[in-house]
């Protein structure tokens, strides 16, 4: 590969060429339709064949590609803000391999820094702490105590430490656990707890594992136990409120599937080994540069700004489907012709199409629309804010990382200052499920936040991004609950310029997806890569896959379906012994 100053630099056709015919339809620029083309441009079938230049064609209805994935950069600084998706982890070997070795010479990985917990609050129920004040006071021989009245063998743990408890507890009781992988886990301290299972061996777990405790679900499958359900039973009903709040993230305390719950908590979110990374200058770049290895070949083509209506079968003798696109721009709906289907969609996209055609049918195909109603959409929105100095590194000495409060704004990252100036980036809230319906009313107020011109920004650049502006009372309620958060003694400024975001909205119904309690998600997987055995219409993407919420998570089930349904080899450039999960 080339030399690229901008990986962003590619084009995308917001024309329309009715008639078009084609081997592969891919729908959905996200990171799945977009890994999907590039591996069948890259990639041989076991054949020794490749799919030629032309043959596959991406469409998508956003003036933009990424999905999920949005990285922006507010005026006077050149460090940028994440609205979607902002992380990976090095075990993730896909996602890592992509940005570290295929194309490194397009893209930088930095580290994503997580900061000191010493230098970061919690504040619930009106307690303001330190976020390592659990951890100081063990180290001290002493009990932390909280406002929440949990149960006396619950007292003094933190947050992450009481979720690997729960864990631990639920996998040690279950005898066939314990005769299986007893040497996979321990608790070699009073609140330590190790877990050194492998994704495959996990896979193992989660169908087969039994909640072994007196009570409502004793005898249950874990799989079919909701989280909720299951943490009030071990550290009740106040407990799990501790959990949820201190968590940081109601989405990880729904009542979705407990057993995919469990690798989820203590490999994502309470392993303090887990290494995150990121791309300098904006992870959405990891689509941008499978986007721009795929338009490499001029007759490939990402037809932006055209959205799918429906698809049929056809009379055409050459081709299997008919597919109708609206191109937004011209209000003028185009046919396309193909032999495959991929449709690279969140389950708010699949639900948008037309559900009376013969492959949704949703009259008569119970099973495929019962699998679709699988997995929880989980409803997220952030507002990014600039400021003109670091008050957070003045004031508290906080370098990255983020602050967590049982406030609706939930969580706060602060995100960095440009090397060329003290204007200063901060994710002033991160919050979902519960929390949205309070923000919901006041992103609908009409007055805008007005964006102000700084020493380093002009009035011209700052109103550019008048559209993205969060309104002005919600503004107004962010900053009052930064300042309750971080105490009266903290001096907060007002921030010169906003950016709000809402997945909630369609196409995509929210910004990640979970599995609901009581589905064999086994099985569900396999079956939505390829719902129809006689049909060639496939569903990737993060959604219906076990990384759910990671980028990893489509390109595992992308792969999958490119390998088991058209033959692709294994790439070149992945591990060999890399698991790909169900």
């Amino acid at each position: 590969m080339s030399q690229s100053t901008d990986v962003r630099d590619i084009r995308l056709n917001t024309g329309f060429q009715d008639g078009l015919e084609v081997e592969v339809a891919i729908i959905g620029a996200g990171v799945s339709g977009l890994y999907s083309a590039y591996r069948m441009m890259e990639g041989t079938t076991s054949t020794g064949k490749s799919y030629p230049a032309g043959s596959v064609q991406i469409f998508d209805m956003s003036d933009r590609i990424a999905g999920r994935l949005e990285s922006v950069t507010l005026p006077g600084m050149s460090i940028s803000g994440e609205l979607g998706g902002m992380r990976y982890m090095t075990s993730q070997q896909i996602v890592t391999t992509l940005i570290e070795d295929v194309f490194s010479d397009w893209l930088s990985h930095v580290d994503f820094p997580m900061g000191d917990d010493a230098n970061h609050f919690g504040y619930f129920r009106k307690q303001r702490t330190r976020l390592n004040a659990w951890e100081e006071a063990q180290k001290n021989g002493e009990t932390f105590i909280t406002r929440y009245q949990l149960n006396e063998d619950d007292i003094g743990y933190s947050a992450d430490q009481l979720f690997n408890k729960v864990v631990y507890d639920v996998l040690m009781a279950d005898p066939w656990f314990v005769e299986k992988y007893q040497d996979k886990v321990g608790h070699p301290s009073p609140y330590e707890y190790e877990f050194q299972l492998t994704s495959e061996e996990w896979d193992d777990i989660k169908p087969n594992l039994t909640y072994c405790f007196e009570g409502p679900y004793n005898g249950m499958k874990v799989n079919d136990i909701g989280f909720w359900s299951l943490i009030k039973d071990r550290v009740s009903q106040e407990g799990y409120n501790f959990l949820a709040d201190a968590g940081g993230y109601f989405s990880n305390t729904i009542n979705w599937n407990a057993a995919e719950a469990f690798p989820y908590m203590v490999g994502d979110f309470s392993d303090a080994s887990v290494a995150y990374r990121t791309i300098e200058g904006g992870y959405d770049q990891i689509a941008y540069a499978l986007a721009k290895a795929y338009l490499q070949q001029p007759e490939n083509t990402i037809w932006a700004q055209n959205q799918l209506i429906t698809f049929s079968k056809t009379t055409n003798g050459n081709y299997r489907y008919e597919l109708e696109f609206l191109n937004l721009q011209s209000k003028t709906t185009w046919k396309v012709y193909a032999n495959h289907i991929i449709l690279g969609m969140p389950r708010r996209s699949l639900e948008l199409l037309e559900q009376r055609n013969f492959f949704f049918n949703c009259y008569e195909n119970t099973e495929l629309q019962d699998n679709m109603q699988s997995v929880i959409m989980e409803p997220s929105f952030k507002i990014l804010m600039g400021f003109e100095y670091p008050w957070w590194k003045e004031d508290f000495g906080a370098t990255a990382g983020h602050s967590i409060t049982d406030l609706p704004m939930r969580q706060c990252y602060y995100f960095g200052v440009d090397p060329e100036n003290s204007h200063s980036l901060f994710l002033s809230s991160y919050n979902d499920m519960r929390t949205i319906p309070f923000w919901e009313v006041l992103a609908n107020a009409k007055e805008k936040f007005q964006p102000r011109p700084t020493e380093l920004t002009s009035l011209t650049a700052v109103n550019a991004l008048q559209d993205v502006q969060a309104s002005k009372v919600m503004v107004a309620e962010v900053m009052e609950q930064l300042r309750e958060l971080h105490g009266e003694d903290m001096k907060i400024p007002e921030p010169y310029v906003t950016w709000y975001k809402d997945w909630t909205l369609d196409p995509y119904g929210g910004g990640y997806h979970a599995w609901k309690a009581g589905y064999s998600v086994k099985d569900v997987m396999k079956y939505m890569r390829k719902p129809y055995e006689n049909e060639s219409v496939y569903i990737c993407g993060e959604a219906y896959s076990d990384q759910q919420g990671w980028v990893e998570g489509a390109f595992c089930v992308a792969e999958h379906m490119l390998q088991d349904h058209f033959g692709l080899n294994w790439p070149t450039w992945l591990d060999k012994n890399y698991y790909l999960g169900w």
